[in-house]
């Protein structure tokens, strides 16, 4: 079973976005006014939506040996501050959303295979709604996801540290297939299968067994 760090604001709900299971265990680590955490245990350091970039700059080297350690980062947030390795996150809203599709760049592990790309295209009708801006990445053979003007929407990043960095330009997921409404299946049902394929990759890199 994979252990993951989940980065907490106390953002309301977050319980219910990361429930533990057989394939992965989550532990949230609340941000304190000295927030130091020891991620020594854990194999998947989780940063999700709406965490806060100014306590994680804060403790940068640490997630750098983390990743260096061989380690694994999601992160589904905007970073305003310089703590990612190699990559950073440009807000932009030059575009109209209407204009934006994404489309599949480099897909080595087969990750979107079976995911329908409309999903995360529309929702209810409307285009763009799910990342903010793009990533501006120093490894660009590690683009997986990019918009109409290729610009990286997701990463996978094998380069910049000794470990796997998973990066969305602010497009949340999480570890739960929720849906909209009920009519049929959602966006959200879409992007919680990509979720999960995310986490089996981990768990086939990590050559753990799930009984």
């Amino acid at each position: 079973m994979l252990k993951a760090a989940v980065i907490s604001n106390n953002i309301e709900g977050i319980e219910n976005m990361f429930i533990s299971n057989p394939k992965i265990n989550y532990t949230l680590l609340e941000i304190t006014a000295n927030f130091n955490p020891d991620f020594a245990d854990y194999d998947v350091l989780l940063v999700p939506n709406g965490s806060d970039n100014i306590a994680l700059f804060k403790i940068r080297d640490k997630i750098a040996q983390f990743l260096n350690e061989g380690k694994v980062m999601f992160c589904f947030d905007g970073w305003f501050t310089n703590w990612v390795p190699g990559n950073k996150w440009i807000i932009d809203n030059n575009h109209k959303t209407i204009d934006i599709r994404y489309h599949v760049v480099n897909d080595k592990y087969k990750l979107f295979e079976g995911i329908d790309l409309d999903k995360f295209n529309f929702s209810h009708g409307i285009s763009g709604w799910w990342a903010c801006g793009f990533i501006e990445t120093t490894q660009p053979e590690s683009v997986l996801l990019a918009d109409t003007w290729n610009r990286p929407i997701i990463i996978i990043d094998e380069h910049s540290t000794r470990g796997i960095m998973v990066l969305t330009a602010s497009g949340p997921m999480a570890d739960l297939l929720f849906g909209t409404n009920s009519e049929g299946q959602t966006s959200w049902d879409e992007i919680g299968r990509f979720y999960q394929k995310l986490v089996d990759f981990v768990v086939a890199r990590n050559k753990i067994v799930i009984l």
